[in-house]
């Protein structure tokens, strides 16, 4: 009876153990099934994100291509999802990092929205900027036949208001003078009586003149031709040049003016013989030419 009783317990317990073993074997088998269902809805949703962020990219190609100009946003928005592409397709799929890309999918469409809206008002804005340019070119050719023909009239009316300006004199004369001692001047037409030439001239009233400090030329031609004095050179912006036997300085007010000045005697006598003095003004033209002989 023990025996019986002991192989009746071995059996029950074989078919609990039996039992387990089947329970086990059945949940490992639910688990494996589960993993690898999970696994395909990861790689699925996986797949499902690239394909999201592709559409996004070739919508942003599009942008590109359609802009008259290259759109740095639109570009490095594209340039960003392809580096998310790179990133999905490369990760190890799971359900963390899954749900972040694909709320980061929802960011980049708003963000692609917001720069395709901006880009369009962009391109509505260049548009009329164009429409303007042309009309604005239009009347730029209008203007620029205008201006010519006003810049002509210009020249030809400061040509005029130049001549106007300029001052000339109304008297020039030249005189042979002997100082004497109490510093009185005697006219003299001797050439060993004279101590120095007295060069006077008037300047003519001109209402249209610059007023200012001004600077005449005086230019004393000896018998021989030779400039009396030190000889100083001026040279004006046309290249022109003389040499001269002083400056004249004087302030001049639109009236007329009498200015007088004296050109010293070199060591000894002056020469007998005839004489030329002529006045320049700062931009060394002629304004006067006085001849005189001395005995």
């Amino acid at each position: 009876m023990t025996e019986a009783k002991n192989n009746n317990g071995l059996k029950v317990l074989a078919g609990l153990l039996g039992v387990v073993l089947l329970g086990t074997i059945i949940y490992t088998v639910s688990l494996y099934q589960e993993k690898k269902k999970t696994e395909t809805s990861l790689t699925q949703e996986k797949q499902l994100v690239v394909e999201d962020l592709n559409s996004l990219k070739s919508e942003y190609d599009k942008a590109i291509l359609e802009s008259n100009a290259t759109n740095e946003e639109l570009v490095e928005a594209r340039d960003n999802i392809s580096k998310y592409i790179d990133s999905v397709q490369n990760m190890k799929a799971d359900i963390s990092s899954l749900s972040r890309y694909r709320r980061q999918v929802g960011v980049l469409q708003k963000e692609r929205e917001q720069l395709l809206k901006q880009v369009d008002s962009l391109q509505k804005s260049n548009t009329l900027i164009a429409m303007q340019r042309d009309s604005t070119y239009t009347e730029l050719e209008k203007q620029t036949v205008f201006n010519d023909s006003l810049v002509v009239q210009n020249t030809q009316l400061a040509d005029v208001v130049e001549k106007g300006s300029a001052l000339n004199l109304s008297k020039f004369n030249v005189d042979a003078v002997r100082e004497r001692r109490s510093g009185k001047l005697s006219s003299t037409s001797r050439a060993r009586r004279a101590d120095k030439f007295k060069v006077c001239f008037t300047v003519a009233d001109n209402v249209i003149a610059e007023a200012g400090d001004r600077e005449f030329y005086v230019e004393v031609l000896d018998p021989q031709g030779n400039v009396l004095g030190e000889g100083y050179s001026e040279t004006n912006d046309d290249g022109a040049s003389i040499t001269y036997s002083k400056g004249t300085s004087f302030y001049y007010e639109n009236k007329s003016l009498d200015v007088c000045d004296f050109i010293s005697k070199p060591s000894g006598d002056f020469q007998e013989g005839n004489y030329m003095v002529n006045v320049y003004d700062g931009d060394l033209k002629l304004l006067g030419t006085s001849k005189f002989t001395l005995k």
